[in-house]
């Protein structure tokens, strides 16, 4: 039996009236039908930051399974949103697989979407979607990162697809298909040289950085990955004036997601002025 799940989140700023004495709060409102929530919202940087962890009971997507989230953010309101563990993309009879995130922000509204990585087994059929639309005022800070098979476990990634699609239409569109059967895409040395994780993290505006920021946003990023082992195989960009990207290869997802999260605390320190914002799931 496919599951499909919906989710919808929504993330406001009360307290904004100065008349009434409260500061100001990020709140979310959600509605659910199907295998998809949130858990409670936590305020470890205080009242201005809501985090929020997107718990998916059944474990996994198999074929036929669907998972459609939709995030908007409104006023000066900020979100995080993590997961508890990966996202697993199981053996599939030949239907797809579907996890289909769209993010609207408004206004001067931040979100930081900061799930762990996304595992694709063995003889998956899987799509992974990211859309995004943001107004002039609005950031966004997000990563995805993906792990073919569980090689370790003698699990390798030997047949099955997986596309991989983020977009901001008409700013930045990353989307491509990788197929086990390619092995020129998946061994080449111009292709991911036999690495089993990517990882893509970037920092998004609705309107241009400005060269000062977004010289800093690169600066930050390669200092983070010249002090690190997988400086050989990681490199920051920026396509266009509105959006900064890092992009990593790795044998493993650990030592990808050490340096994501770096980069992070650093693009938060320069480009929001805020402190490192660690969800506490993170240390669990």
């Amino acid at each position: 039996m496919a599951w499909h799940a919906q989710l919808h989140l929504d993330y406001t700023q009360t307290g904004t009236d100065p008349a009434s004495g409260d500061p100001p709060r990020t709140v979310v409102r959600h509605t659910h039908t199907g295998p998809l929530r949130i858990l409670q919202s936590l305020y470890p940087e205080g009242d201005a930051v809501c985090h929020n962890v997107l718990v998916h009971p059944p474990g996994g997507l198999v074929g036929g399974d669907v998972l459609e989230l939709d995030v908007q953010a409104n006023g000066e309101a900020h979100g995080l949103i993590t997961t508890p563990g990966a996202s697993r993309f199981y053996r599939s009879a030949g239907e797809l697989a579907l996890q289909d995130t769209r993010i609207r922000l408004a206004d001067a509204a931040r979100l930081e979407w900061l799930p762990a990585e996304a595992i694709y087994y063995d003889a998956c059929q899987a799509e992974n979607r990211l859309r995004i639309e943001l107004a002039p005022d609005a950031s966004l800070m997000g990563w995805d990162v993906a792990a073919l098979g569980l090689p370790h476990a003698g699990l390798p990634f030997a047949s099955g697809t997986v596309l991989q699609h983020i977009e901001i239409p008409g700013l930045w569109l990353e989307s491509g298909r990788m197929d086990a059967a390619d092995t020129r895409l998946l061994h080449s040395p111009l292709g991911l040289a036999g690495h089993n994780c990517i990882a893509t993290l970037f920092f998004c505006t609705g309107g241009p950085l400005g060269r000062a920021r977004q010289t800093a946003a690169l600066d930050a990023a390669r200092a983070c990955i010249d002090s690190h082992p997988l400086a050989a195989s990681a490199g920051a960009t920026s396509p266009n004036p509105q959006v900064v990207v890092v992009r990593v290869l790795a044998p493993q997802v650990e030592a990808a997601m050490e340096l994501l999260r770096a980069i992070r605390v650093a693009w938060r320190a320069e480009l929001w002025q805020l402190g490192a914002g660690v969800p506490r799931i993170w240390a669990m």
